[in-house]
């Protein structure tokens, strides 16, 4: 009867009949810079678009400068990198790209005052007109100013809470920099300087925008709201979880929205926390099992409501770069490949988005002993279910 086959076959789920695919490259040739920290988007018509940094180091070069590329629809080479954004004489650093619901495309990245994470602004630019080969017309520019309520006394709370444990095991060193957190949490200065970004936004069925952001000042994250397409930002409560840092945002259908965050202190598993309010307050900050060695991770909800993740799955190093599938709106993670798992190298900082024809398109950092790039990933949903080689 074919016409039953037929009948199941249009009944099935669409990735159980799907062939795995997957397709890598480098985006430029291995490079002797410190190239780091991507962003990826897809355009409306189709077009992909990354960005990064790129100088003789990080926070500490003054060279350091914002470089983009593009990979036209159709194209099977990457366009040659250039310069995207340069604040001379600073460095330039983590980038984030994001497409809006006004098909608006954004680029986030801060620019370090003094040499030092805790001294960076981050800035923002918006254009509604781009198109390879060259840089976005920007339509509008600017810095993202935060004035959050004062959370000093309530961090000062969870910080004691969280070394309790700790108290034995804290070297002279160690206790010098709580000392250092603790004086700073009461000053205005600290609390408004020195936030961040590292995951693209994520935007509410409201309209609203979350742009994640974190301090190294303090290891904690925050959300930078908007809720007039971007025109004004404010900033919603920390999430009190110190060391949980480089947030990115999923929405479960009831609403919940949950950060999964890297572990910048002695947990080794990805962080989390949820927020009933769109954004506005985190609940406590916790644990899930998965592995985290204090490097970056990002995340993207799919369009049949499934969630992936992509993180390192290492307790030490950053050789292994997981993808992990969700089913369940992140209660369980049951499937995961890898795109890298490698005996030496780094393969992290990887930014996530899904194309309107279900590819999933991940850029990361790669290093190895040769030099530095960009590396590109394009697969489906069934090359993750189809798990590692044996």
């Amino acid at each position: 009867m074919p016409w039953l086959i037929s009948l199941l076959l249009l009944c099935a789920d669409p990735v159980a009949i799907e062939s795995p695919r997957h397709e890598a490259e480098l985006i430029f040739p291995l490079h002797a810079q410190h190239n780091h920290a991507p962003g990826v988007v897809e355009c409306p018509n189709g077009d992909l678009f990354v960005s990064w940094y790129r100088g003789s180091g990080e926070r500490r070069a003054d060279d350091v400068a914002v470089f983009g590329a593009w990979k036209a629809k159709g194209d099977s080479k990457w366009s040659e990198p250039f310069v995207l954004a340069d604040t001379p004489g600073f460095p330039d650093c983590n980038t984030a790209l994001f497409m809006d619901d006004r098909q608006r495309l954004w680029l986030f990245y801060p620019t370090i005052l003094a040499n030092s994470w805790e001294s960076c602004l981050t800035n923002f630019k918006v254009s509604s007109q781009f198109a390879p080969p060259g840089v976005p017309k920007w339509d509008r520019e600017g810095l993202i100013l935060l004035k959050p309520d004062d959370f000093g006394d309530r961090a000062k709370q969870q910080l004691d809470e969280d070394l309790e444990p700790l108290k034995l095991v804290l070297t002279d060193k160690l206790k010098k920099e709580v000392e250092q957190v603790r004086e700073r949490l009461g000053e205005k200065l600290y609390q408004r300087l020195g936030w961040q970004p590292r995951c693209k936004p994520t935007q509410l069925p409201s309209g609203r925008l979350l742009l994640p952001l974190y301090t190294d000042t303090f290891s904690l994250s925050i959300m930078a709201i908007s809720d007039d397409h971007g025109q004004t930002w404010r900033a919603g409560q920390p999430t009190l979880g110190f060391g949980a840092i480089q947030p990115t945002v999923l929405r479960r259908n009831d609403g919940t929205l949950v950060a999964y965050m890297r572990e910048n202190g002695p947990q080794r598993r990805v962080r989390v926390a949820e927020s009933k309010d769109d954004g506005e307050t985190w609940g406590k900050v916790g644990n899930s099992e998965l592995l985290n060695p204090g490097s970056g991770l990002d995340g993207v909800r799919l369009a049949n409501g499934h969630w992936v993740l992509v993180y390192n799955d290492t307790l030490n190093g950053r050789n292994r770069l997981a993808v992990s599938l969700s089913t369940d709106e992140g209660r369980s993670w049951k499937q995961t490949r890898h795109l890298e798992d490698q005996p030496v190298g780094s393969y992290h900082y990887p930014a996530i988005t899904q194309a309107k024809d279900g590819t999933l398109h991940v850029v990361y950092s790669y290093f190895v002993e040769q030099g530095k790039s960009m590396k590109h990933a394009a697969f489906n949903e069934a090359w993750i279910t189809a798990g590692d080689p044996k």
